[in-house]
């Protein structure tokens, strides 16, 4: 059957140009939730009516029924549809959702809520991994409870809380991605809170409540049951006077104490009580101590830094490390004392205002460095037994007295070669020193075991400055030559540059060893212990006279030949003829 249409008959433009003017007036934009009109439905589809599209939008029944399970479908019901395209790149038809619209209005609505911290209604419809699957009742959205929220208990099994129309918060919103994150928990905790926060008002500070029961430990302290209605935190250090590492060593589970009530926070809705506060406080008796007087204590603890004691039950204060020992300095309580044994110690200060004690072991006894100081006093000499070494230095101990005293190698001879010498020694071997310094005070002896010896330095104590000397050459080397005082057990060495005026005849070469030669003093001082010896200050004196002199005393070495001495006197015996 044909069907005639005059495309370009004026009856035909007349009713284009109608219609058109009819669909302008109504706004139609993709992506926009729009009201349709139940037009027809077939086993499979439902047709629209929409105003201002020019053909009827159709949706798969099924979608439809999915969003009105309770309600059947009827011709002229009006249903919302989100317009995803007015016409399809392909097929040119009008595509539309109704899932999609009731989507993105449950997602306003959920949005809502959230902005205004309202709770919304829902049921818990299945589980999943770290948590279950909640249904908005509203909008049929779905949103993720996670475990930690279902309770403010831990719950194993939540099964009569499935299908359960029940309130729940909104505590994460993804716009972006669509997702929402519910809690069951804030609900059930701010009804409790209203709750505890009546009962709270019922206490003041002050108060005293009776039989409060434990309930419970932590490592910070312990928690009470009162009457069944409210949970107290008494912290550790409001336990007991006395030191106390854990509640479990003076409560028990289930035990009743009075306690007296010293925190209220309404803010967070918690008290805090204090057992300790109930009983007397012991450092009331801390009048009848006095200072510098024995007592004995009970350890209670024992750390690397000090023990703690107890002086009467309550009554706790710190035995440091320093004050262990008067020579062991960095000893562990550990390695001195155990747990629960009685000590001697001496109170040595008290603060009452901040509550501490400071007491001493080692002042229990002799300090032995005093002793030492009495027994051997300074200059005294005495044999000591080598108890250790370090790199530098030896420590001895004399005699019976606990005490080491300290020598530094170089106090072990009187020449340079002190830590050569301090190799020579080890641990068990006895040596002869002479006490130089005592510190009581700071438990500080040194030793040295040279001043036992004559001085060698001593040789020059009665000379001076430009004195002339005989000396042995010991050795020679590029530098000079070593020579050695007569009877004097140090070498000293005369560099190159003082060997001779004439740098040819500044040759170290020229002895052998053994030879004895006399040598100027170029400088000299005792106290930092420096000599130095010159031949060529013995060539620059007066030349005459010293050759008048040179080799006159006994034993003196013989004249050396230096060309420079040959000239001048030549030269001056010429002078004397005229």
């Amino acid at each position: 059957m044909e069907i005639y249409n005059d495309s370009q008959s004026a009856a035909s433009q007349e009713f284009e140009k109608l219609l058109n003017e009819q669909l302008s007036k109504v706004k139609i934009e993709e992506g926009k939730i729009i009201e349709g009109k139940i037009n027809k439905i077939t086993e499979k589809y439902v047709f629209l009516f929409v105003e201002g599209l020019k053909s009827e939008p159709v949706i798969d029944i099924n979608e439809l029924r999915s969003q009105f399970p309770d309600k059947e479908l009827e011709i002229g019901q009006t249903i919302s549809i989100l317009l995803e395209a007015v016409e399809h790149p392909k097929t040119g038809e009008i595509v539309v959702s109704a899932s999609k619209a009731a989507k993105i209005r449950g997602w306003d609505k959920l949005v809502k809520c959230f902005d205004n911290d309202e709770p919304i209604l829902g049921k818990i419809v299945s589980k999943c991994k770290g948590g279950a699957i909640v249904e908005h009742i509203d909008t049929g959205s779905l949103m993720f409870l996670p475990g930690s929220q279902i309770s403010d208990k831990p719950l194993k099994d939540i099964t009569h809380l499935m299908f359960e129309v029940q309130k729940f918060k909104l505590i994460k919103l993804d716009k972006i991605r669509g997702n929402a994150c519910v809690s069951r928990r804030e609900i059930i905790s701010s009804f409790k809170k209203e709750d505890k926060a009546k009962i709270i008002a019922k206490y003041k500070i002050g108060d005293v409540i009776k039989d409060a029961e434990v309930k419970g430990f932590s490592s910070f302290g312990a928690f009470f049951s009162v009457n069944g209605e409210i949970d107290v935190l008494t912290h550790l250090q409001e336990l007991s006077y006395s030191r106390v590492d854990h509640p479990d060593q003076i409560l028990s589970i289930g035990q009743k104490c009075d306690l007296k009530i010293i925190t209220i926070d309404e803010t967070k809705l918690q008290i805090g009580c204090s057992l300790k506060q109930m009983t007397v406080d012991p450092f009331g008796n801390i009048d009848n101590y006095e200072l510098n007087k024995i007592y004995k204590a009970k350890v209670m603890k024992l750390a690397d830094f000090g023990a703690f004691c107890e002086l009467e039950p309550g009554l706790t204060t710190l035995l440091h490390s320093s004050e262990l020992s008067w020579t062991k300095k960095n000893i562990s309580s550990k390695k001195m004392f155990s747990v629960g044994q009685e000590i001697d110690v001496v109170i040595q200060s008290i603060d009452k205002e901040q509550r501490r004690i400071a007491v001493s072991h080692r002042l229990t006894q002799d300090n032995p460095f005093e002793t030492f100081e009495s027994t051997y006093p300074v200059e005294t000499v005495c044999e000591a037994v080598v108890v250790n070494k370090n790199e530098y230095s030896l420590f001895v101990k004399i005699g019976d007295i606990d005490c080491d005293a300290f020598l530094h190698c170089n106090d072990l001879v009187f020449t340079n070669n002190g830590e050569e010498e301090l190799a020579k020694y080890n641990k068990g071997d006895k040596i002869q020193v002479r006490v130089l310094e005592i510190k009581a005070s700071e438990q500080k002896i040194r030793v040295g075991h040279r001043q036992t010896k004559q001085d060698p330095l001593d040789y020059f104590k009665d000379r001076s400055k430009g004195d002339i000397i005989t000396v042995k050459v010991i050795s020679t080397d590029n530098k000079g030559i070593i020579v050695r005082p007569e009877n004097v057990e140090i070498d000293f060495q005369i560099k190159k540059s003082e060997i001779a005026i004439n740098p040819a005849d500044a040759r170290p070469s020229r002895w052998t060893g053994g030879e004895k030669i006399d040598v100027c003093i170029k400088d000299l001082n005792l106290e930092t212990r420096k000599v130095t010896l010159s031949i060529k200050l013995l060539e620059e004196k007066d030349k005459a006279e010293a050759l008048k002199k040179y080799g006159a005393a006994e034993g003196s070495g013989k004249s050396l030949p230096f060309q420079s001495l040959a000239e001048d006197l030549k030269k001056k015996e010429e002078e004397d003829k005229e």
